[in-house]
């Protein structure tokens, strides 16, 4: 998963989600962790506490530390200050964002089922000086699912929201067209079908990988063998490792896809994993955070697969 090449930082008027690289950085494990135990009520964490489940995922205290600081600065975080004590929630923009960006994870395996046929076409036309607006336009083509079938003609099976193709219009100042179309084989010659512009082979591999790793593991969240450390921690990274198909899968019905083509293998494992650490992982959160705080924490929830495909209030 080359992903610094394919995913943005994601823009929400001013707030700026941190860009989802290869591997995870503290800055992203954060906010997956923040919005798997509090996106629907953004309830406050002690900053300690977070500091003390980052660390038990393996990133250094100082690094933590600087993540927090990082993600108030760019409006994902707000901050409270009690005495000498501070706590952190995701900020209402964040808590918008990162819902629907998991409503399209939850439900992207069974969205692509419908399809009309056509395809969404994006040509853009930009001066050799405009280098800057064409990466930014690139990688927000690839963040939507689109990819090059030509230099600068970038297609999708699906229609663009209408917030994303509004910004596509801002990056580019306008200078991109997107339309509708079904595409027309040409007699006597030989043209690119719109698929070709994946990497098919190399999306398989990944299925592949993911499959093989998580049915490893689907053995002892089914036994209960997993500490509450150990399921916070790979409830984190399933959710991380699955979220890249939503942007690498051409999100064709099954019957346009290579044979054997495992979405569907993928999907069952992200949510058996996922739904299956969620109550492990949960006492665990309630546990560190009594630590740091002796109150009650009701607001503290996971939620499912299915609660994130349905729209978390």
């Amino acid at each position: 998963f080359r992903l610094e090449d394919i995913l943005p930082d994601v823009a929400v008027g001013p707030l700026r989600l941190p860009r989802r690289q290869e591997g995870s950085s503290p800055q992203s494990t954060m906010v997956t962790l923040l919005a798997d135990y509090t996106l629907r009520t953004r309830a406050w964490l002690p900053s300690a506490a977070i500091v003390a489940l980052l660390t038990e995922s393996g990133v250094t205290p100082a690094a933590a530390r600087t993540a927090l600081s990082r993600l108030a600065r760019r409006e994902v975080l707000d901050s409270s200050r009690q005495g000498r004590a501070t706590a952190y929630r995701l900020t209402g923009q964040a808590a918008f964002s990162l819902a629907y960006g998991g409503r399209e994870i939850a439900t992207f395996a069974a969205a692509a089922e419908d399809w009309d046929g056509n395809w969404t076409l994006v040509a853009y036309s930009l001066p050799e000086e405009a280098s800057a607006t064409r990466r930014a336009l690139r990688s927000r083509l690839r963040w939507m699912g689109y990819m090059p079938l030509y230099d600068a003609l970038w297609v999708a099976p699906h229609s663009p929201p209408p917030q994303e193709a509004v910004m596509l219009g801002r990056l580019s100042n306008g200078a991109v067209t997107v339309f509708r179309a079904e595409p027309i084989e040409l007699s006597g010659a030989t043209g690119r079908d719109p698929l070709d512009a994946w990497d098919l082979a190399g999306i398989a591999d990944h299925y592949a990988a993911f499959v093989a790793q998580w049915s490893a593991v689907l053995p002892q969240v089914h036994a209960g063998d997993l500490d509450g450390a150990t399921a916070i921690r790979l409830r984190t990274e399933v959710m991380d490792t699955y979220r890249r198909f939503v942007v690498l899968d051409p999100r064709l019905p099954m019957d346009r896809m290579p044979p054997g083509w495992q979405r569907p293998a993928a999907h069952d494992l992200f949510v058996a994993v996922y739904d299956g650490l969620a109550e492990v992982a949960l006492r665990h959160v309630l546990q560190v955070v009594a630590r740091f705080d002796h109150r009650p924490q009701p607001d503290v929830h996971p939620h499912t697969v299915a609660e994130l495909a349905a729209g978390l209030p």
